[in-house]
């Protein structure tokens, strides 16, 4: 694939526009976004807060710790961190520099602020509208579809610039690249042939973020402590990469203060997609470089897989991250489209259907499976075996597969979200107890 091609600039502008640092869980990170944005429209600390959230952000929003807060969780903290010390102009990373002042003034709002939270119901799986109300004043903000997508923004009903209209940035508005003409056989050209300088940029940044948050979640005691259990299974490097994937998730849903480079708006996705590469790479030895096109590679993987999925669904996007992993792994030991697309195949074949029940510790425990699953399917491929079409939803040709595996997570287990939505609602109100069995 040579540079002029379109196909490869599209390569290139879905990695810039995937790969983007984030602190916090993006679902109440895109609360206190808007919370921020509509507290600054308003122009002054609000009186009351009304914020209407779709089921799917709400059961990523309802239980994972919000960071920059002091441990706290839920849509009522987002919105209240947001607005309370929130910086707009930081996007996905607008509490990232609240300080002890910014914490005692999120907890003073809570106290003196009422904040009214309700199911929005709206045919968009990420969609929110924050009002506010004080001094006589009003303003309102509605994100739809991605996580800093501002689609209105009004102050006294008066309709008030997008973030980014007027500028040369035009920040979310600007078209987006064309995730239709992903394939894993384009994919695994564009890894072969770009230009390292044109992606070098976000992958390095992806490799130094999440590889310090899973550090830091193996150091510490951060949820259920995922990575740390696995250690007891020795240092083998298919343990080591599962281990360290884990971790950063381990300190990601507990709140840590580090940022993270998303993949498909998900932190955990971002983690999923880099973290194991970059562990079985440094482990063997690869090159620098080699490193950088297997990332290309498995980013790619991951954005292709989950174009047919949706941003939010019933299916656990950490799956999809984690084929994603394994054909890069396949990639680095040398197998080309053959062995990337029967790696992708297999892992999918194992475990699509696991269940997205929001945003909290166990999803370590989904990406340690799902990582587990992708190195699995890459080990059969490597001993000669695969999983044939009409072995289940397994078809003939990865991308028809992966189409299938779409077809699965967005229409097929509707009713499965519909029903995992209502059963985390029932107890909104309540916190996260311990000890339950």
């Amino acid at each position: 694939m040579k540079r002029e091609d379109p196909i490869y600039q599209t390569y290139v502008q879905i990695l810039e526009e995937e790969l983007c640092p984030a602190l916090g869980c993006t679902e109440p990170i895109a609360l206190a976004y808007a919370a921020a944005l509509v507290r600054r429209a308003l122009g002054r600390e609000p009186e009351e807060m009304r914020v209407q959230v779709s089921g799917n952000l709400m059961k990523n929003a309802k239980s994972v710790v919000v960071p920059n807060t002091g441990g706290l969780r839920g849509v009522e903290a987002s919105v209240a961190a947001g607005a309370a010390a929130g910086d707009p102009d930081r996007a996905l990373e607008v509490i990232s520099e609240v300080d002890d002042a910014g914490r005692a003034a999120i907890r003073a709002l809570l106290q003196r602020v009422p904040i009214r939270v309700e199911r929005l119901e709206s045919p968009e799986v990420l969609d929110l509208v924050v009002e506010v109300q004080g001094g006589g004043d009003s303003a309102a903000v509605r994100i739809t579809n991605r996580h800093t997508n501002v689609v209105s923004l009004t102050r006294n009903g008066e309709v008030l610039p997008l973030p980014g209209e007027g500028t040369e940035n035009q920040g979310e508005e600007a078209p987006r690249a064309d995730r239709s003409l992903l394939s894993v056989e384009r994919i695994v050209d564009f890894a072969d042939t770009v230009e390292l300088d044109d992606v070098r940029e976000v992958l390095e940044r992806q490799m130094e973020y999440n590889m310090a948050i899973a550090e830091e979640g193996l150091s510490g005691e951060y949820g259920a402590g995922i990575g740390r259990t696995l250690l007891e299974d020795g240092e083998s490097l298919k343990n080591k990469v599962k281990v360290m994937a884990a971790a950063g998730s381990d300190a990601r849903m507990s709140g840590c203060e580090r940022p993270v480079v998303i993949n498909s708006g998900s932190g955990n996705q971002g983690i999923t997609a880099s973290v194991p590469v970059v562990v079985w790479a440094r482990e063997k030895g690869y090159s620098h470089d080699k490193l950088l096109r297997a990332l290309a590679l498995s980013n790619l993987l991951a954005v292709h897989q989950k174009a047919y999925i949706g941003v939010l669904s019933a299916y656990c996007g950490a799956v999809s991250a984690g084929c994603a992993a394994a054909g890069a792994i396949a990639y680095l030991e040398g197998c080309g489209y053959d062995g990337v697309a029967h790696t992708v195949v297999n892992a999918l074949a194992i475990t699509s259907g696991v269940i997205c029940d929001g945003a909290k510790p166990s999803c370590a425990g989904k990406i340690a499976v799902a990582v587990e699953s992708g190195i699995l399917g890459y080990q059969m491929y490597r001993q000669g075996r695969q999983f044939w079409s009409g072995d289940g939803i397994v078809t003939k040709g990865v991308d028809n597969t992966i189409r299938n595996v779409g077809a699965l997570a967005r229409d097929g287990m509707k009713e499965t979200d519909r029903k995992i939505v209502e059963l985390m609602l029932e107890n909104l109100a309540a916190p996260p107890e311990q000890g339950s069995c």
